[in-house]
């Protein structure tokens, strides 16, 4: 079976469609392109701002002129990852689809389903003259993936509507109402290369196997994360054997929870059984700790290559002592909604670069605005008492939970309708562009739903296929029922 022979027909072909086409963040160029050329074909009024946003408005069907104006809105970047083994180039190639019992995914790689289906749905409302609506603006953001910049750049006035529904949630029968704000701080170390000692011995330690995760909607899973797991087993080994570090790199999107990581020591010869034995005891414990959650966590001891220069033990020292001591999962939990995580933060990436540097990236979340930058601070304290130089991102605000909200209220009356149970209603963790939009809308109404995705950021990323029908179905009946102007 294909992509194309679900149901509901016209919301997946427009899902297919969007696969066929590159739009990797910060390179939406072609999807921008195609956006424009849909709106032409069918006729329909459409503006494009300086950030490549796109708004394409569409009247009411006849019997609706006098509700309100509601906006659907959904990002058209997607997240660009696949599995070493896996040939692709995400700025030309089409993703290959795969359908598989009642789920889709791609074939090594993101599907794009995180928001492709959010705007294969507005596609679908835009193409289709047998839905019964008030006047919509579907609005196509940006870069939301890598720093929200489309929304941020959203100037006032390029929208109309007051009611806005954003199409980027991933658990359907779960209406949001909330979201966290976030914050990036990024630590960079100088180092000073020095000749690798001749008469080490030099090993590959690496950290494999963990389930990773998206840093907002899965850090209360308490899932092993390789930095800090790489972290700490170099901090033990510093107390117990000399050694030297040539190289160290673990994660990658500041937005997932580490996967992988790896270094390269050098030791004295007399110390390699001593230190191997030293690493089982480690993976042994990392296993019993992680065994409910990262089953497959597997830690590793290989012979490397005699590099060319390690770095200085001064650097070394300062930077396992602050990644060791850096914080990493939930902070705190929310005193308003039970069983929401309130403050994160999330040790992302360290990564090797030009002119000798280390560069350290993590994420900072929280649903007080307070708490957000009480928390990157924090980090931010830890690497500047190493002697790193710090930086904070511009960050983004948070949506603040209305359980009085109107259009809430009306999206759970027409769930329990449709389906004869109740819509679960929820804040997430995750940021979404919700709260950058109620910076210059201010009197926006919101919610956020979706369809049921898995693994997004990863290539196991998959979309639910019965549960596209089921949120089609609430969008259509809540279109319906909008107010009255």
């Amino acid at each position: 079976m294909k992509v194309t022979d679900l149901k509901p027909g016209i919301v997946w072909k427009y899902f297919h469609e969007i696969t066929q086409i590159p739009r990797p963040s910060k390179k939406e160029g072609k999807i921008i392109a195609y956006l424009e050329a849909f709106a032409k074909e069918h006729k329909l009024a459409y503006k494009k701002d300086e950030a490549g946003n796109i708004l394409i408005s569409k009247p009411a069907t006849p019997g609706m002129e006098d509700r309100q104006t509601v906006v659907l809105q959904s990002h058209m970047d997607m997240v660009c990852e696949k599995n070493n083994d896996i040939t692709h180039d995400f700025e030309n190639d089409p993703i290959e689809t795969i359908v598989e019992g009642d789920w889709v995914r791609a074939n090594g790689t993101t599907l794009g389903s995180d928001n492709g289906i959010g705007v294969a749905t507005e596609l679908a409302l835009l193409a289709s003259d047998d839905i019964e609506h008030g006047p919509v603006e579907c609005l196509f953001t940006v870069d939301e993936e890598t720093g929200l910049t489309g929304a941020k750049a959203l100037k006032e006035g390029f929208m109309t509507g007051n009611i806005l529904l954003n199409l980027d949630s991933e658990d359907e029968g779960q209406i949001f109402m909330g979201c966290a704000g976030g914050k990036d701080t990024q630590a960079v170390f100088h180092y000073t290369p020095e000749p690798a000692p001749a008469d080490y011995l030099y090993f590959r330690i690496d950290i494999k196997g963990l389930n990773g995760g998206h840093s907002g909607g899965e850090i209360h899973k308490g899932l092993g994360n390789a930095n800090k797991i790489l972290a700490r087993f170099l901090y033990q080994l510093k107390k117990a054997h000399p050694f030297v570090l040539a190289s160290i790199d673990g994660g990658n999107l500041r937005n997932a929870i580490a996967r992988e990581a790896h270094a390269v020591i050098g030791i004295q010869s007399a110390d390699k059984e001593p230190v191997r034995v030293m690493l089982n005891h480690f993976a042994a414990d990392i296993e019993n700790e992680l065994k409910h959650v990262d089953k497959n966590v597997r830690l590793s001891m290989e012979s490397a290559e005699k590099p060319a220069t390690v770095i200085d033990p001064s650097t070394t020292e300062k930077l396992i002592y602050a990644l060791n001591a850096c914080p990493h999962g939930v902070i705190g939990m929310s005193h308003d909604i039970e069983g929401l995580v309130e403050t994160s933060t999330n040790l992302a990436s360290v990564k090797m670069k030009e002119n000798n540097t280390i560069v350290v990236g993590t994420s900072q979340r929280s649903s007080i605005e307070s708490c957000k930058n009480a928390v990157a601070d924090q980090v931010a304290s830890t690497f500047l008492l190493a002697g790193a130089e710090v930086s904070h991102g511009d960050g983004y605000p948070g949506w603040a939970p209305n359980p009085d909200s109107p259009i809430l209220k009306i999206a759970q009356e027409t769930y329990h309708k449709l389906f004869g149970k109740d819509a679960e209603i929820k804040a997430i963790h995750a940021g979404l562009e919700c709260g950058l939009f109620l910076e210059k809308y201010p009197h926006l109404d919101m919610i956020s739903f979706g369809p049921t995705l898995r693994d997004v950021h990863s290539p196991n990323e998959r979309i639910e296929i019965s549960t596209v029908g089921l949120w089609w179905q609430h969008l259509l009946e809540l279109l319906k029922h909008i107010p009255k102007k």
